[in-house]
């Protein structure tokens, strides 16, 4: 035992000794070599990368036009700091297909109807897999980012199911007359607190950032339908302007503000963890710093929407069964296919079998996504619409003449109905002219799953495809004068226009099976917006010639726009 036991010392001395010596060696070779030999070496590594970077560029398959990526960055420099004016050159500087590389990747984008309608025949996911979105949680849950097809489709069918429920639009239309009742009631405080002595409750002027009160009045309808609970955000931008104060107390609106702007920062996340890579997100210092940032704003809103889910569910569940149930997303997304559900047509498989109600984690990715989905794209379209109109008197007299054609008979906002909606077809054309002329994000994503052919190109499996809105909304093919405001383009259409050709000469919610379950809800929010504001006030630019302002990430986002708003005499 002895023996084997010095034996078994003697190997460990001897891998010690070689180790020790080892380490030695490296260390008189790291000695031996002066800054200039790191530098040099530093210097050799760079250009071997640059040159196999450039290699693969110049050897690419289907090699296209465009901008010319740099090293570690790709064309990120070209995009970064205006997205939206970077988009709108794509198609007039290199056609209606190009390219451009971010994170290492080669995107396509299309800028030509047929190339779209095409792609969306295809098996495409709406996004390739993202390290980044899978770290942030975007990935594998909810709809807009899940690339698990069953998952997706399983959340898909719930979605759509609440989306087309009669009560559900009917709550929608009744929650935001509501909340427009209130709007009016600040607006015309603050306008007779600009006038002095002021009796007059029609005679006064407000001159007012709209962006402000429907970027806020969006977080506050989408809050309402989805959850049924309130942001106050109304209540709050009124406060900051007014010398008299709301009813509600200080810290349900502090609360409100916080969660509103925790929705912001995430939309924001999104495409910070898309575009940075995971090296730069953990180890270079004010990068991480971000990512840490926007992880923990994550945590935050997963914590505040579970104790939502958990104090409704647990409400629900001591109702008894047969109770009328609130109408509200989070009600239908908790009761559905569950002896709560009042609805008799369960959600079944293609087998007929029926799916199990949605679960918690679930239910919260989905009401994040109809937050943050359907709260500044709607607020940002409305200003995109307030602009235009204001800048067309010949349309804005037009599209208020159909408005008050509408309430001839019911003068009063609280009769509106979802019939008198599909009424204001002019009011429809405008909303989708503004979107035509700006859209609501300057890019909708497909990955391929499959080969396919596109533009007289084959493209492998994994190659990613931007759709250029811009591009294909403003191609000349398919808009005569594409620069100019024409509601009438979706008005007075007749059989030969060229856009009936192709469904996607207009890609205002994407297309495909991917299209934007919410867009029936986008457009009855923003029908009601406007039958509400233009059938009581007469709205104004502060400034007629100043330009739209545009702040362009993953959306084209409205900060400012000043404007004066009065009471209409009937």
């Amino acid at each position: 035992m002895g023996n084997a036991h010095d034996m078994h010392m003697g190997l460990v001395l001897q891998k010690e000794d070689k180790c020790t010596k080892l380490k030695m060696a490296i260390l008189e070779i790291i000695e031996a070599f002066s800054i200039t030999d790191y530098l040099l070496i530093f210097a050799l590594i760079f250009a071997t990368y640059v040159f196999n970077f450039y290699y693969k560029y110049l050897t690419r398959p289907n090699p296209l036009h465009g901008p010319l990526p740099l090293p570690f960055i790709g064309n990120l420099h070209n995009m970064i700091f205006d997205l939206r004016s970077f988009y709108c050159k794509c198609q007039p500087n290199y056609g209606d297909i190009c390219e451009i590389m971010f994170d290492g990747s080669r995107c396509i984008i299309l800028s030509r109807p047929e190339y779209i309608e095409k792609l969306m025949s295809t098996c495409a996911r709406r996004l390739p897999y993202y390290q980044g979105l899978d770290e942030l949680g975007f990935s594998r849950h909810g709809i807009a980012g899940n690339d698990v097809y069953e998952i997706w489709k399983y959340n898909r069918q719930f979605f759509d199911h609440v989306l087309v429920s009669p009560r559900f639009r009917d709550y929608t239309v009744k929650s935001i007359i509501k909340l427009f009742e209130e709007l009016r009631w600040y607006w015309q405080s603050l306008g007779m607190q600009s006038v002095p002595n002021n009796k007059n409750k029609n005679n006064w002027t407000l001159e007012t950032d709209i962006s402000e009160w429907f970027h806020a009045f969006a977080n506050e309808t989408i809050s309402v339908i989805v959850t049924s609970e309130r942001t106050y955000s109304i209540a709050s931008y009124y406060n900051m302007q007014s010398t008299v104060k709301h009813e509600y107390s200080d810290a349900l609106v502090e609360d409100g503000n916080k969660f509103v702007k925790a929705l912001v920062d995430h939309i924001q996340a999104l495409t910070f963890f898309m575009l940075v890579g995971k090296f730069l997100r953990h180890y270079v210092p004010i990068i991480k710093d971000m990512a840490n940032f926007y992880l923990k704003n994550r945590d935050y809103i997963y914590e505040k929407l579970d104790r939502i889910i958990k104090t409704r569910r647990e409400k629900i569940e001591a109702m008894p069964v047969g109770t009328e149930m609130g109408s509200d997303m989070l009600t239908s997304l908790i009761t559905l296919n569950t002896e709560k559900d009042t609805d008799t047509a369960k959600i079944k498989t293609m087998d007929g079998m029926t799916y199990e109600p949605m679960p918690d984690e679930e239910i919260r990715s989905n009401l994040l996504e109809a937050i943050g989905g359907g709260s500044d794209s709607t607020g940002n379209t409305f200003c995109y619409i307030t602009y235009y109109v204001c800048k067309h008197p010949n349309v804005k007299q037009k599209m208020i003449s159909e408005i008050d054609s509408v309430f001839s008979k019911n003068s009063n906002i609280s009769y509106l109905t979802r019939d008198d909606l599909l009424k204001l077809k002019y009011c429809e054309a405008i909303i989708n002219e503004a979107l035509r002329m700006i859209p609501v994000t300057n890019i909708v994503t497909r990955h391929m799953t499959e080969e396919c052919e596109i533009a007289g190109y084959k493209w492998a499996p994994g190659t990613v495809f931007h759709i250029n809105l811009a591009g294909v909304h403003s191609h000349p093919e398919v808009w005569p004068n594409p620069e100019v405001f024409d509601p009438d383009r979706f008005y007075n259409v007749d059989q030969d226009d060229k856009r009936l050709k192709n469904k996607y000469s207009l890609v205002t919610f994407g297309g495909g099976l991917r299209i934007c379950p919410g867009r029936k809800l986008a457009m009855t929010q923003l029908l009601l917006w406007m039958s509400s504001v233009y059938r009581y006030y007469n709205v104004e630019l502060v400034n007629m010639h100043e330009p739209l302002k545009i702040h362009s990430l993953s959306a084209n986002n409205v900060p400012e726009l000043k404007v004066r708003i009065s009471p209409r005499i009937n």
